[in-house]
């Protein structure tokens, strides 16, 4: 089981493009994942991508390269300073539409899990991505990073598990079945075939309802 302690948040930054279409839901995707390794800056950084080639199998590829020495301080400094590690998202269509996401949680947790995550791609009913969030699957050792933590980290690759989570259609109500039973329940008392046994406030409520 995965612990979703690592989510923080998410925001929908909006569609990229204006070209979209129906699209079957057992289609394909690919995600390209940027990052940012300073604190309180909107610049991002190429990850690697994410190729899933079939939405209802849920198999996926992953390409991240290595991180280099520059990129490893940075998310170290993150991590000591306890600031947040965030996550931008872009995922293309098979009809050639793109949607954004960011996500975010914290270095520490990146760098205590030794850059082990865990992406979620929900999907509505059609197909469409409707949020990516980014988490860990361990709990952390200590709320805060210290000097110790950050010599611990041994791993210089991301390490990704892609889950997807298809989300369920409500079952919808019967209200048509509803009206109907009333409508036939309301007419036989009319006949006198059925005693109305309610209460004068039932019975005012039902009238008023039909009025």
């Amino acid at each position: 089981m995965y612990s979703k302690e690592g989510f923080v948040l998410i925001f929908v930054l909006g569609l990229v493009s204006s070209s979209w279409g129906f699209l079957e839901h057992d289609s394909w995707i690919t995600v390209e994942l940027q990052h940012s390794l300073a604190a309180n800056s909107e610049s991002f950084s190429f990850r690697g991508n994410v190729t899933i080639p079939s939405l209802n199998s849920g198999l996926a590829n992953v390409e991240q390269p290595d991180l280099s020495t520059a990129d490893l301080d940075l998310l170290k400094k993150l991590a000591l300073g306890n600031e947040f590690y965030r996550l931008k998202a872009t995922v293309v269509y098979s009809n050639g539409a793109k949607a954004q996401f960011i996500t975010s949680n914290k270095a520490c947790r990146l760098l205590q899990a030794q850059l082990n995550d865990v992406l979620w791609v929900s999907l509505d009913p059609s197909g469409y991505v409707t949020g990516i969030t980014v988490s860990q699957d361990t709990a952390p050792a200590t709320v805060e990073c210290t000097q110790e933590d950050v010599n611990k980290l041994v791993e210089t690759q991301f390490s990704t598990d892609v889950l997807i989570r298809h989300a369920e259609l409500a079952p919808v109500p019967d209200t048509a079945g509803f009206i109907q039973k009333v409508e036939r329940e309301r007419e036989a008392r009319e006949r006198g075939e059925v005693r109305d046994n309610r209460g004068f406030f039932a019975k005012y409520v039902s009238t008023n309802t039909l009025a």
